[in-house]
């Protein structure tokens, strides 16, 4: 991701309310910095001028459920499978625009701004998980539907609707733990790293993500940013984590000595 692609995510989760297609689409930067955005953006204008005549003007929620259940399942062929878990690509809305498959979360963002291309009220629920998509009004009539299973209805499901916020932490944490699984530790490193440091952009982050960064870029060779971030972090924590605070400024000290 260039400077500019993350001061424009940085302003974009700040935003009320978030674009989540665009937030999504700029996480892909970090990946392919020549990324055409509105390319990707057209995508999912071209996906939702093919679903209009299968979810019409005013439809109720299970007939725009029903509706895009057809033009995203059956005919676009969006669905998950259990070796996506394993694959980065399907933490990246571009790439999953490629693929027409991804996680349950990227699957739900592409049906969500489907549907609100089509005035369709629709949002993002939780269930234990996995993510899926609320039809209409949560507090009233509506459908919840799994875009991983091709939009599977789930009748009965009672969920709530999950924050924008904490959707993005989601999808960056999906990804910070896929590195977990990943052979080529140097590369997964990198990603790692750059899914924390798009973490720390979000209004609300765990503090330990700091550490997390200062530790990553010891390890990948930048000594002096990551003592600073590590002695920053220390200095956050002290006066309720003293040592968690002595193990950093200990991390801190020995990163700097292996420059000399």
């Amino acid at each position: 991701m260039t400077h500019a692609s993350r001061s424009r995510f940085a302003e974009l989760v700040r935003a009320e309310p978030i674009d989540v297609g665009l937030a999504a689409l700029l996480v892909g930067a970090e990946v392919e910095s020549d990324l055409d955005v509105d390319e990707s953006l057209a995508v999912l204008d071209a996906l939702a001028a093919a679903a209009r005549p299968y979810v019409p003007v005013g439809a109720s929620p299970a007939e725009a459920a029903q509706g895009l259940r057809v033009a995203l399942g059956e005919q676009g062929g969006f669905a998950g499978f259990a070796d996506d878990y394993d694959d980065v690509r399907s933490s990246l809305l571009h790439a999953v625009l490629r693929r027409r498959r991804g996680l349950p979360l990227l699957l739900s963002v592409v049906w969500v701004e489907v549907a609100t291309r089509l005035g369709v009220a629709a949002y993002y629920c939780a269930l234990p998980g996995q993510v899926v998509v609320g039809i209409g009004d949560p507090e009233d009539v509506h459908m919840v539907v799994d875009p991983f299973n091709g939009g599977r209805l789930l009748p009965g499901a009672v969920v709530a609707p999950l924050p924008v916020p904490e959707l993005l932490m989601r999808l960056l944490t999906n990804i910070r733990v896929l590195t977990t699984r990943q052979e080529r530790a140097m590369d997964a490193a990198r990603t790692r790293l750059w899914a924390v440091e798009l973490s720390l952009l979000l209004p609300r982050h765990p503090l330990a993500l700091r550490r997390e960064r200062g530790e990553l870029l010891v390890r990948l060779g930048a000594h002096l940013d990551g003592a600073a971030e590590l002695e920053q972090y220390a200095d956050l924590v002290e006066s309720v984590d003293e040592a968690a605070a002595q193990t950093c400024r200990r991390s801190a000290r020995q990163a700097r000595a292996r420059l000399n």
